[in-house]
């Protein structure tokens, strides 16, 4: 019996298994994405994302350590010079699966898995600085009396400008670029 052994073999022996985890976890860092099956996808997952937490202390140590699980210098330098920095606000859950539909040949559950703060799609082009200063908006429980009020005073005065406003508005808006999930790569 094997009850309460949460852990996934993906068939392999361990020292296969390890290899594997290690290279696909050096791709992802290289790469930034990429597409596999599911069952490796949440197991690459739980791998790297321990590594990324490692290397948001840059200490000789961290990276010895990370070394001994990665096994590629140009990864390791990877993951603490471009995306250590770039995630060192973030709790946690530092890369996301994305589910592509069935391999053809033998049907298996396909997906992407990708670091959260490297897709200008998701992010649309916001900046770590940027996104952080638009949360960090007091939320208060104050009356709307006041605000409604100001609502409608900004609003006469915006029906003077508004030929002029609309125009400005529709040349800054963002599109968001569409994004190649689900193709092939």
């Amino acid at each position: 019996m094997r009850h309460n052994k949460n852990f996934n073999h993906l068939g392999r022996q361990a020292g296969h298994r390890k290899a594997m985890l290690s290279n696909m976890a050096s791709s992802l860092i290289l790469h930034k994405r990429i597409e596999t099956t599911v069952a490796k996808a949440k197991a690459v997952q739980k791998f790297v994302e321990p590594l990324v937490t490692k290397s948001k202390e840059d200490t000789t140590h961290s990276r010895r350590v990370v070394f001994s699980y990665l096994k590629q210098k140009e990864a390791v330098t990877e993951l603490f010079r471009a995306i250590a920095p770039k995630i060192a606000e973030r709790p946690g859950g530092y890369t996301r699966i994305l589910k592509t539909g069935f391999r053809l040949g033998d049907a298996a559950d396909m997906c992407i898995i990708e670091f959260v703060d490297f897709n200008e799609a998701y992010t649309l082009g916001k900046t770590v600085a940027a996104a952080a200063t638009e949360e960090a908006k007091p939320k208060t429980r104050r009356s709307r009396a006041k605000k409604a009020d100001s609502a409608d005073a900004a609003q006469k005065a915006n029906v003077a400008k508004a030929p002029k406003a609309t125009a400005a508005k529709a040349k800054a808006a963002p599109v968001a670029k569409k994004t190649n999930v689900g193709k092939k790569m």
